[in-house]
């Protein structure tokens, strides 16, 4: 018994470890944010003199706050709506129809996930230039949900599985067209892992640096990331601002994690046990 308890204490001695090891950045930005330039390059370890909301006042002037959040809303919103809309339908066809070209498709979407962002990139940002996305918000839903379908029709197709197909059939005896029985029998079935998509791809689009630098340059339609990033100069930096901002970009999307984590989990094990 006093073996088996140690053994517990010792693991949670080092779950807590890896934990604050986690933390530190997001602590040590806390604290700083709250510094003066001369603070935070004298020693960045060191407790604040004084506490104000100068510097988050500062950040939120320069970043233009209130219009980059909107922008990034606006992008997690319609990103995530347009592959939850296509994912489901694509991941709920592709598992009724027990095709060779269904079982193709669906492989090749699973090997898709493998091959890495820095590949497509050049390639990607041509196909901007031609399409004529560039500097546009609602073209950037649309390059989010092209990235983000593949995973999400992976764990479609593995939930539709232990949907049974008996309750599409008697909505197809009842006269329900295919669309209708999708939006009024399967989708309301599929909300477990509906949310572990829609928040997993929330947290990816809200904490994307590299592909909003990519298409836009209108610093009207900056996002978080990319307003933050104004406040590094070429020859010096303002990291009193940029700790702040770093803060307050950060903070909803915690909020938001710690709010719906427990269907991030709910979704993610209804998934594998119904896959």
């Amino acid at each position: 018994m006093k073996r088996r308890n140690a053994l517990a204490a010792g693991v949670y001695a080092f779950l807590i470890l890896c934990a604050l090891f986690t933390l530190a950045p997001l602590i040590l930005a806390l604290i700083n944010s709250f510094k003066s330039n001369g603070e935070i390059l004298t020693n960045v370890l060191s407790l604040p003199k004084t506490i104000t909301a100068e510097n988050y006042l500062r950040s939120v002037s320069k970043m233009h706050y209130l219009q980059s959040l909107g922008n990034t809303v606006f992008l997690a919103v319609g990103g995530v709506g347009l592959i939850v809309l296509f994912s489901a339908l694509a991941g709920w066809k592709l598992c009724r129809t027990k095709t060779k070209l269904s079982g193709f498709l669906l492989s090749l979407f699973v090997f898709s996930m493998l091959i890495p962002f820095s590949s497509i990139m050049i390639p990607l940002y041509k196909v901007v230039l031609v399409l004529k996305i560039k500097n546009s918000l609602l073209g950037l839903c649309f390059v989010y949900a092209g990235l983000g379908v593949s995973m999400a029709i992976f764990l479609y197709h593995g939930f539709v599985k232990g949907i049974p197909r008996e309750l599409e059939e008697a909505a197809a005896i009842d006269g329900c067209s295919q669309m209708q029985t999708f939006f009024k029998i399967v989708f309301p079935m599929l909300k477990p892992v509906t949310a572990t998509i829609c928040i997993t791809n929330v947290l990816w689009i809200w904490n994307d640096f590299l592909l909003p630098l990519i298409v836009i340059s209108d610093n009207r339609k900056y996002t978080l990331l990319l307003s933050t990033n104004t406040l590094f100069g070429q020859y010096s930096s303002d990291w009193s601002a940029i700790l702040s901002a770093l803060v307050i970009a950060a903070l909803p999307v915690i909020a938001f994690y710690a709010i719906f984590q427990k269907q991030i989990l709910k979704g993610m094990t209804d998934g594998a046990m119904k896959g």
